[in-house]
């Protein structure tokens, strides 16, 4: 159980990755808003007051895809039943507190979850007012489009970021090698 990893799990991370694509900004792995410090919300939308959960279906229970260990069934089943009461009492002082709470299973696909997601976000923003854009996702006029830069202006393109050139636009040759001493022996 120790290895088992607490935050950055491949389902969390598609999930993130999917919310991101959509325009959706979160802060990860923080404690519960105004609660126990020890439980964590995975994926935290603070402008719309919406907590994500992506609750994997061993430890939770998943309807699904649950099974008990055929080892120590007794301590298994008390252990989940304790993280089922545990996870329904997260969701009432998340509740209780004005959040929304969303949980996905990590066998849910990441881009329907973050689309019902996004949907929610959408309609609670709604009532506290538009949702702004990103600053980086405006576009620019004459740059196509916000990116690199525009043809013929002589700044440095998006594909040539970062590669540093001489003023007659070769590219900077590369070190000399490194030169070892012979040991004698």
């Amino acid at each position: 159980m120790r290895r088992t990893r607490r935050a950055g799990t491949r389902p969390e991370l598609a999930l993130r990755s999917a919310l991101h694509r959509r325009g959706l900004r979160f802060v990860v792995d923080r404690p519960v808003p105004g609660g126990d410090r020890r439980r964590r919300v995975d994926i935290l939308l603070r402008g719309a007051r919406v907590a994500v959960f992506v609750d994997g279906c061993f430890w939770h229970s998943c309807p699904e895809h649950s099974h008990l260990p055929r080892t120590n069934t007794s301590w298994w089943r008390r252990k989940f039943r304790g993280i089922a009461r545990r996870d329904r009492d997260t969701d009432a002082r998340l509740a209780a507190a004005g959040w929304l709470v969303v949980r996905v299973w990590e066998h849910e696909d990441p881009d329907d979850a973050a689309e019902s997601i996004d949907r929610i976000v959408r309609h609670r923003a709604g009532a506290h007012g538009p949702r702004r854009p990103h600053p980086d996702r405006r576009v620019r006029s004459g740059d196509g489009g916000g990116r690199g830069a525009a043809a013929g202006d002589g700044r440095v393109g998006a594909g040539e970021r970062g590669r540093r050139h001489f003023p007659t636009g070769r590219r900077r040759p590369p070190p000399p090698p490194v030169r070892r001493r012979r040991r004698d022996s």
